[in-house]
Formats: C-alpha cells, structure tokens, sequence
C-alpha cells in the first residue's frame, strides 16, 4: 500500500522530475498537459497504475483531488477507443458529472443514465448511478460490449445499510477484463478493502494519500466571537496523524496535549465556568424564598427545567453569517440537521435585512433564476415557494436539502460555486458528494436525529462535512467552525477534529432479485461461491482468522491446565466433572427450595382468615399478631394485621421465613373499629388471654399441610445423594493434592467455555452469505419461482425470470403482486397509485390510518398487496431473514390526482409533502413503471398502461425536474 502523506526530500524531488520527462509521450503525459495544474504526487501515482493496466483504489480527504484519477481512467479508454462509465451514489452527483464531462468532452462523448433519464447512453462516456450498472450487468446489456474502464466514485457508499451492497454487486460482477478505478474517502481500513479488491477483481493497487492541499483549521464560534480550537498553530495535517482510530474514545484534554496538540484553555475555561454555573443552579446558593421563587418561574428559569445554562449569549444564525462576513469567511456552508431548520435559517437572515451580494452579482442572479423559473407553470410558482426562495438568492442566501425541487438546488449549487451565493444552510446530504467547496463550513450542532433518537455525530461523519471548507485554488485555508452550544465540551469537539478515517464495513446481503439472477447465470453451487467473495464474507473470514488465532492459543493453555491437574490415582478429568455436576445439582435444588418456600408462604398467607393469631418472626414489627383482613385475591398476598403494639400494618412474605399457620385463633367482634385505641387495645388483649389460654386454631383441613415435605425435591435429592456416593468413591477423592488439582481443574473449565464461545462466534461467521443465500433461495422454492428439475439441477420458473428484471427493495412483494393480479384490473392513473405504495417510505410520525381509496377497483388491488405482504412477512421471518417493508399508502392519493392533471398546489394540499419529495418519489414511481413495462412476458396491456402511467406523471415540475 502507498501511503502519501506530505512534502518530498530533495533526492524524491529529482527522481519525481526524471520520472515526469519519461512519460513525457505516454498517455499520461498527454493528459497531463492537457491540465492546467500540475498534478498532486497521489494523483499521478494513481494515474501510473490504470495507465500500467491495474485497478487501484485511491483515498484521500475530501476536497483533495481524487476525481483527477477518474477523469483520467475516462481519458485513457478514449485514446484507446474503449468505453468508460463513471458511477455514483446518487443522481444530483450524476447530474453535475454529466456537465463538467459534457463540457470537456462534448455533448456527443458523454452520456447520462438515471433512474428516471436516458441521454446518449451508448457514448463513449456514460455517466450513471451504480444501480444502472448493476442492472445492466445482470441483464447482460449490450453496453457492456466493449467496456474497458469503471470509476466507482464514492465507492465508500458501500457501507450504507440500504443501498451500500449494490456496489458490491458491480464490483463482483464486471468482467474480468474491465479496470476499475474506486475512490473513496478516507477510510481507517482502506488496505483492507484494497486487499479484497485486489482478490475479486486482480492485482488492484492501494494509494492512501493524508496530506490536504488547502489546509484546514478548526474553530469554535462563542457567542459572535470566533476562537481557535487549538492553542499554537495547528493545522489539520498534524491534529490528526495516519495512525489516528476512528474507534477510539473520545479524548480527554490530556489526552489531546499527549498526542501533540493543545485544546484552547480559553474554551476550557469557559465549559468550567457554564459548569459551575449550572451545578450552582441546581444545588446551589439561595434561601427558601429564592427556590420558591425558582418553582414558580420554571418556565423561565433553564436550571428549573433541566435546561443548560451558559455565560455566553449563542449568536443568531444571522449574526453567525454577519460574523465570518466582517472576518471575510464567507462562502459559508452551515450544516443544519433539519430541512424546516434550513428554510428558517434563510427566512431569519431575511428578516434581518442581510444583503451578501452588490448590485451587479443581484443582476446576474436575478437573470440565472428567471431563466430556471421560465418554464415553471405561474401558477405553481407560489406553491413551490419561487418569490421567497428568488428572494433569498439575490441575497446571497439559500437553503440546500432533499425537500427542494431538483431545478432549484441545481441553481444554487452552480451560483455557489461561482461565488454568487455566499451562504447556504445545508443537510447533511450536501457532504455525500455534491461538489460544492466552500472557504468556511459551520456545524449547529454535533448531533443529529437517525431516524430512532438524537445521536452524537461520529469523527467520520464530522471529518466528511468540515471536509467541505478550503476551495483548491482559490483558497489559502478552510475553515471549519463549531457553534457553541450550552454543555459543549472542546476536548469531545477536538477528539471529533483530531480523528478523521472510519472504517469502511460491508452492507451486502443477498436479495430475492441479486438471488435469481446469480441462479440464473452461474447455477446454484457457483452463485454460493461468488457470493462467499463479496466483501462482507472477506471481512468475516478475516475475523475469523483472529479468532481462530485465539482459539489456538487458548487451546495451548488449556493443555498446560489439563497437565497440572493430572492425578497419578485417577482420571481427574472425570472427578473434576462429578463435582460439578455436583455443584450444578445443589443449586439446582436451592433454588428449587427457594422458590417453593416462597410459593407456599404465599398460600399460606391467601389462607389466613380474620381472627387467626399468627407469629411474625422478622420484619418491622416481629411477635405475634392478629389478622384483621384476608387478602386471596392479590398475586403476593398482604393481609392486615394488628400487632400486640397496638399498630395496624400488613405483613408480605419478607416479614416471613417460611410458610405461616395460626398459632391460635380468636373472634373479632362486630364493633371493633381500628380507627379506635380502645378498640385496638381491647383486641390486643384477647390475643393474649388467647395466647396464655394455649387455644387451638380453628379446625380446616384445608389450611393443614407440611410445609416441609412439600418444598422437598425427592428426584433432585436422590440425584445428589448419587453424585456424593460416586464422589467420595472415585480414586482421586482420597488424593493428598486434590484441591490444588482442583484449582487447576477450575481453571480449565473456565476456559474451556471461553473457548468453546469463540468456536461459535467462528461457526456462525463462517459462510454466513452463503447461508443466508440458502434462506432466500428456500423462500423462492416454496413460491414456486424456483423448481428442481429430474436431473436435480434448479430450475428458474416463468415467475422467477419476471423477478429477475425486478429492481428494488419490495421486489418479491412486486413480483407477487403481479403474479396475483393486483394490476389486472386499473386503468393508467389507478396503475402509477398502485406503484406508489411499492416505493414510497414514510417518515414514523408521518404513518397513520388506512386512507379511503381513490376506486373500489385500487381498493381492491391494494388489499391483493398488503395480503401477499403480510405472508410474505410470515414466511421471512419463519426462514429468519429481514422483513419486507409495509406497503406505505401515504403517497397515493397525491400520484393519482397529478396522474388525473390535477394542479401541483391541489396535489400537496393537505399532505406534508415537499415539492422537492414529491418530484423525488414521483421519479422513482416512473423508475418502476419503467422496469415493469420492460419485463419480457408480461401481459401488454398490463405493459402498455405503465408506459401511459409514465406519460401521465412526467409531467409539471417533474420532467423540467429532469436533466435535458
């Protein structure tokens, strides 16, 4: 692995220099020239491993670069008359690659291929989300032929949850002959992800490269002022070395000054202060009529309400902005874990009269945004929020999140990278590969919501936003910069800054669809085999060589164990089980008696009745006592009592050692009133004439029992009295040495069941894709979509090869409803509703009740597919695999009205659907009327009606929502 980390000696410079005049005439030369940069160490060593006919992963920080050894893979298949596909995560990353190669390579060179759009797909560069490749591999597309370059841009997306296995799939699957060239982030185990590639896909070379060519420094914004996070002058390169973990704790501010680096004592000093200052709130000075007057103003008062407080006043987002203004910061990207709170943070700067921009920039925006806003129907305009969010940019300001409509978050992005917009709040999203470089990225806060709870972000996470800040080129330094908020502690904030790589771990497993199409092009023994190559089987099996690994060494110990306690009268293997056994069997039986005691001193209580005279032996109260009330009903029964103390209390089984009998027995008279000490006195009295008396409980055979014999366990003490005869008879039980033996025998099964642990941990590891391969395979075999054949071999049915053209993460619940008829019956519009609920997922608070259906016709085809999901759920869980999503209805009523022409503004009434989302999911409802209308075999009518159902949605916002 190469590892590039900063500035070269003297000698490295030279040999670089004689290295650049040999290859001077090669394709890399000519690309190089074509540049008007000279290229980073990194880039060119990349770039010397695809020219050399190698694959090669490169990662490197943000913003330093990396995309160079992609463009250079394209310039490689283009001099070599070969094809290239340039893959990302996701479409507004494939969208913005299409122009910058369009313009470089011309229109003619470069294609695009979405979801939802096709633009000159069999050019020479095709640029494309992963599941297109993906897709195309499987159907063994005819634009392959001829491909002799793959870049995988933001290959590091495979450890996402959901989608990360697709880039699994195409890495696996590219034929042999095709060099790929992956670039990733940085990542803490980049050379393990470079040695499976290197196993999949041939001699694959690894370029990590530390060194960020704009430096970055951290800060932290108290109240408006912006103070260094470190003290000295300590950039990113040194705060954070090669070998820094992303797995480590975080540091403490004497942990952060032994690595090298100081924390700020200004902002330590401040987190003591806003300490003392909440722990004085909240336990501190002030007398009675202070704390009183603290209750009644709880509202106000933060400590009062579990609020932090803080010395410092935390500036407005306005004020934030105004602040790296005045300290010539801007273009700023404000990172805000929330869509409503970005739309609020540009609302707030308007609001607050802030103008970013001079009159000439206001007229230059003013003519990109009409031109955006030409085509849009006027009568969406105020539905989509133009005049607000036109607003907004003449003054520098934007929002960016999933929420805007794809043409407005293309404005924006275009105008910030021209400098026109100065500030953009931004979700997270931005930082997953959008090329938006800023000179200073801000951070709210440093946690987030995950769909579940409010979680701090991780170093990795923090290390891809602040990556953003520091444009090549342009700027000297970035800057990232962390808001103070009530309860910030900078040695946690500089723990974040000081660790930047984060393991990269696989997301793959098979699906119903990855399943039937390996079946169908390798057979069933060979698909088990590919599938034990990806790289979540590479990472179990290297686990397992780790603990395979302990267990030899545990194995080493337990016989040096098993040695020390051999005794020269027996086997002392076997006397050491019978003691066990022994011990095991006591236990047993203790707990046994335990429970049992317990159980009959509950009956015994539930059968007390009023009159009895009892003696509590332990407990608050312990003597005798007379029973005032019975409780039979309760599952731990606590029935009254009156003590000779004349105290009234009832007694549990924790006042008990045992199961209780009456010792005598007495009658309550009807006036007793245990509110009265007289009366209490008088009944006291009767207990003890009673008592003296010696009186015999009432007679009830019902309440006689022993006690004893009834808590004896016969079995379990016959086993033990064996165990003890076979122990006190075995040789070893007269050995002088016996207990020191025994010590080592302890030790020796102690381990043994460690061991036996980690044997397991290993067995349930070891071909764990493959088996779950096995479970989807027996799903598909008891549908019918996989039949065996005389011969023995599995044949895929009529079913099953539908399946196979079938992309998505309800494919088998699509496939089924299909095969059930649940789109027998719609016209076009009816279709697209029904395609919704395949695809649409609904935020948790967004769930509700079962809307009334558009049709009675939808009604029913909706009642097909919730069916054949609810068994298709109790047949995964049976076969222990993860459960297919519930089909979500929320979407429904919205596709049907713009299917029907309804207006945008009539769509979204009453929903909580963002333009942006509702473009968004109409998208991938043509992405699956799309692949349904494709699938060989299926009935044409049904086929004809998706092509309609795709017609009647690509329309309004959603087709000038589409590149063109």
């Amino acid at each position: 692995m190469s590892s590039i980390s900063g500035p070269q000696s003297p000698s490295e410079l030279y040999r670089a220099s004689v290295e650049r005049t040999a290859e001077a005439n090669t394709y890399l030369g000519g690309f190089v020239r074509s540049l008007e940069f000279e290229l980073d160490d990194f880039q060119r060593e990349a770039c010397k491993s695809l020219q050399a006919g190698r694959g090669v992963l490169v990662a490197a920080p943000t913003g330093a670069g990396k995309t160079i050894v992609g463009e250079f893979a394209i310039y490689l298949a283009l001099q070599r008359g070969l094809k290239a596909f340039y893959t990302t995560p996701i479409k507004a990353l494939s969208n913005q690659k299409y122009f910058e190669l369009s313009d470089k390579y011309g229109l003619h060179n470069v294609g695009l291929l979405t979801g939802d759009t096709s633009i000159n797909g069999e050019a020479p560069v095709v640029v494309m989300t992963t599941e297109v490749l993906r897709n195309m591999l499987y159907a063994d597309s005819d634009s392959l032929d001829d491909l002799g370059y793959v870049v995988m841009d933001e290959v590091h997306y495979l450890a996402d949850r959901f989608r990360g296995a697709v880039w699994e799939e195409v890495i696996i699957h590219l034929p042999s002959e095709v060099q790929v060239a992956s670039l990733s982030a940085t990542v803490s185990n980049a050379e393990e992800f470079g040695a499976w590639l290197d196993t999949v896909r041939g001699q694959t070379d690894i370029i990590v490269s530390e060194h960020r060519p704009v430096p970055l420094w951290q800060h932290v914004m108290v109240g408006r002022n912006i103070v260094d996070l470190f003290a000295g002058e300590t950039p990113f390169d040194e705060i954070a070395p090669p070998d820094a973990d992303a797995a480590e704790p975080v540091l403490s501010a004497e942990a952060a000054s032994q690595r090298g680096f100081e924390v700020n004592p200004e902002l330590l000093s401040m987190a003591k202060a806003e300490s003392q200052m909440n722990f004085r709130g909240r336990f501190g000075h002030g007398g009675r009529s202070q704390r009183r007057q603290h209750g009644q103003q709880g509202r106000e008062n933060p400590s009062a309400s579990g609020e932090q407080r803080s010395p410092v006043r935390k500036a407005s987002r306005p004020q934030v902005i105004a602040s790296l203004d005045r300290q010539d910061l801007l273009p700023a990207i404000t990172f805000i874990f929330s869509r409503a709170g970005c739309d609020a943070a540009v609302a707030q700067c308007v609001s607050a009269g802030l103008w970013l921009t001079t009159e000439k920039e206001q007229r230059i925006i003013a003519m990109r945004v009409d031109e955006a806003g030409q085509d849009i129907p006027s009568e969406d305009l105020d539905v989509l929020g133009f005049w607000s969010w036109r607003d907004g940019l003449l003054r520098g300001l934007a929002a960016h999140h999933a929420g805007l409509l794809p043409t407005f978050k293309e404005v924006v992005e275009k105008l910030f990278a021209e400098g026109l917009v100065k500030a953009v709040f931004a979700t997270e999203t931005l930082a997953l590969g959008v090329n938006m470089p800023a000179r200073s990225v801000v951070l709210e806060k440093l946690e987030k919501f995950n769909g579940e709870a409010h979680v701090g972000i991780t170093a990795g996470e923090y290390t891809q936003l602040t990556g953003r800040a520091g444009r090549r080129g342009i700027d000297v330094e970035g800057h990232a910069v962390v808001l103070w908020q009530p309860g910030t502690d900078p040695a946690a904030v500089a723990g974040l800054a000081s660790r930047r790589t984060y393991p990269l771990n696989s997301s793959f497993r098979p699906t119903y669809n990855m399943s039937i199409n390996l079946l169908a092009q390798f057979g069933r023994p060979r698909a088990r085999e590919i599938l034990e190559s990806s790289f979540a089987q590479f990472q179990a099996d290297r686990s397992v060589v780790g603990l395979a690994k302990q267990v030899r060494s545990r194995e080493e110990s337990l016989a040096g164990f098993r040695k020390s306690m051999t005794c020269h009268l027996g086997d002392f293997t076997e006397y050491a089980r019978l003691r066990r056994e022994l011990s095991d069997a006591e236990n047993v039986a203790a707990r046994g008696q335990s429970r049992a005691r317990k159980s009959l001193t509950e009956d015994s209580l539930s059968r007390l009745l009023p009159g009895d005279v009892i003696d509590v032996p332990t407990g608050r109260a312990p003597g005798f006592a007379v029973v005032l009330s019975s409780d039979h009903t309760s599952r731990e029964p606590r029935p009254a009592v009156l003590t000779m103390d004349h105290q009234l209390r009832r007694i549990g089984i924790h006042d008990l050692e045992g199961p209780v009998s009456p010792v005598t027995r007495i009658r309550i008279p009807k006036s007793f009133n245990a509110k009265v000490p007289k009366s209490r006195r008088e009944l006291a009295s009767s207990v003890r004439n009673a008592i003296r008396e010696n009186r015999p409980p009432a007679p009830d055979s019902s309440r006689h029992h022993d006690f004893g014999r009834a808590a004896a366990l016969p079995d379990q003490e016959r086993k033990i009295a064996e165990l003890r005869r076979a122990l006190r008879s075995h040789p070893c039980h007269g050995c002088s040495e016996r207990e020191d033996h025994a010590r080592w025998s302890e030790r020796w099964w102690k381990l043994r069941q460690e061991t036996d642990g980690l044997i397991r941990q290993i067995q349930g590891r070891t071909n764990t894709i493959a088996k779950t391969f096995d479970r989807v395979c027996d799903v598909l075999f008891s549908y019918g979509y996989l039949e065996t054949a005389e011969s023995g071999k599995v044949v895929i049915g009529p079913d099953g090869q539908r399946l196979r053209r079938i992309y998505g993460e309800k494919d088998l619940l699509i496939s089924q409803a299909l095969r059930q008829g649940a789109f027998d019956d719609l016209d076009a519009a009816e279709i697209a509703a029904l395609a919704s609920i395949l695809v649409f997922q609904a935020k948790r608070e967004d769930r509700g009740l079962r809307p009334r259906m558009p049709s009675v016709s939808l009604e029913t085809s909706v009642d097909i597919v919730v069916q054949e999901w609810s068994a298709l759920e109790d047949t995964e869980e049976a076969n222990k695999l993860p459960l297919t999503g519930e089909p979500e209805l929320g979407l429904m009523w919205p596709i049907f009205k713009w299917a029907k022409g309804r207006h945008l503004q009539e769509v979204l009434s009453g929903t909580d659907l963002a333009a942006g989302d509702f473009v968004r999911w109409v998208k991938q409802v043509i992405d699956l009327l799309d692949q349904l209308a494709k699938i060989p075999g299926l009935d044409p009518r049904i086929a004809r009606l998706c092509s309609e159902a795709i017609t009647l949605v690509r329309r309004g916002v959603v087709a000038y929502s589409t590149v063109a």
